[in-house]
């Protein structure tokens, strides 16, 4: 015996319960069901954001907001000037929930916990009727000539439209894959780079603002870079492995980084800047105090990796001591060697060929009545908000079209 439904939703994440509600409440009289293959729903919205939930990012303009998509870019204009970062606030805040911006640009509930998106998204669903099953893992996908026959592990279901919001599910990618859509083959984005060096071998939690470069490659980033007990982490890191997701895949990630920890300064301007301070701290020790804007630890360590020895005063420096200190400050090489995920925020680049959806309605180009939200799509940002927004985005313009369409 099958169930009937007029919309489900494949995945209990938060692109899946985004749209369901999003439809719900436009038109009340549809049915819509979330089919969840886990035990439990939003269980990457629990873990986001350290437990706190960072919803999305106080980047307000579509055109600004696009810059942080290494894909994307271009296909979400469009969305996002239709559901940008504005409109998820409102929508939130509709639904009690608060929101608070941070200095980084981050936001995130008030209440500092991820609970607070969970409940309501829980509460909102209940109140509108959505069936919300739970262990029901999809087997085959049908459309046959007027619905969509969804068999899972429990029972069979048929619907009129379907929404894919199964994340970074390759299952799920064969099984679009089988229905004629092409699947960009996924690696992973958002990683830290794994290095063993003996100029951060014991500097574990400092951090500076730096400029990094893959060597041989136009892989380039700003901002701020945290030394770690594996190698090196932070948002400038972390931006190189997002455009460079595809290319360090490549490399195998093994590859060489080029760190200027003076962010803008190049080499020959780091030398004049040395030479005057060896005659402005002629009796001074050089590795007592960092001159630079970064900790003294790291100052040290980059002195002593120049070849200068730790009593040595700036007067006594010699001209090719001076050069190896603005290479290393300006031009520092590490082998990097393999990655690590961040955190449990672990991101994909992948998923279904942006060419074959309809971003003005978020439909299949390729099967009728077939619609897409969140990171099923080759779709991935860098950290901060933006892989939310993208799944809100997605998901409030499918939903409205699925109602659009229902009324015509």
């Amino acid at each position: 015996m099958s169930k009937s439904f007029d919309v489900i939703i494949a995945g209990g994440g938060a692109a899946g319960f985004f749209t369901a509600i999003n439809i719900a409440e436009t038109n009340p009289k549809l049915k819509v069901a979330i089919l969840e293959r886990g035990k439990e729903v939003l269980s990457k919205v629990r873990i986001s954001g350290g437990g706190r939930c960072n919803v999305t990012h106080a980047c307000f303009i579509p055109n600004d907001l696009v810059k942080f998509y290494p894909r994307g870019e271009k296909e979400l204009k469009g969305p996002f000037n239709q559901f940008c970062s504005g409109d998820t606030i409102e929508w939130f805040e509709r639904h009690g929930v608060e929101l608070k911006i941070e200095d980084d640009g981050r936001m995130f509930p008030v209440t500092d916990s991820s609970q607070t998106i969970i409940d309501c998204f829980l509460e909102t669903s209940k109140k509108l009727g959505i069936q919300i099953l739970m262990g029901e893992s999809i087997q085959s996908l049908y459309r046959a000539d007027s619905h969509w026959k969804i068999e899972t592990n429990k029972e069979v279901f048929l619907a009129d439209k379907l929404v894919m919001a199964t994340g970074s599910n390759p299952k799920m990618w064969d099984m679009l894959e089988e229905l004629g859509h092409t699947i960009v083959s996924p690696v992973p984005s958002l990683f830290t780079f794994n290095i063993k060096d003996s100029r951060i071998k014991d500097l574990m939690g400092v951090s500076a603002i730096a400029t990094v470069k893959v060597k041989g490659t136009k892989l380039e980033a700003s901002g701020p870079l945290l030394i770690t007990h594996w190698g090196m982490s932070g948002p400038a890191i972390l931006r190189v492995s997002a455009w460079g997701a595809r290319e360090l895949f490549t490399k195998n990630y093994q590859f060489t980084l080029q760190v200027n920890w003076l962010n803008d300064m190049d080499a020959d301007e780091c030398d004049e800047v040395l030479k005057s301070l060896k005659h402005e701290h002629a009796k001074k020790t050089v590795s007592k105090k960092s001159p630079f804007d970064f900790p003294n630890r790291l100052w040290e360590s980059l002195v002593t990796a120049s070849g200068i020895d730790i009593e040595t005063r700036w007067a006594d420096l010699t001209r090719n001591q001076l050069q190896a200190l603005a290479a290393q400050l300006t031009n520092g090489e590490f082998q990097v060697n393999g990655k690590s995920t961040f955190k449990d925020e672990f991101v994909t680049a992948g998923g279904v060929d942006l060419k074959e959806v309809n971003f003005k309605t978020m439909e299949s180009k390729r099967v009728e009545k077939l619609y897409f939200a969140g990171e099923v799509l080759n779709i991935d940002a860098i950290t901060g908000g933006f892989n939310f927004q993208n799944a809100w985005t997605s998901g409030f313009i499918a939903a409205k079209s699925i109602v659009e369409e229902q009324n015509i």
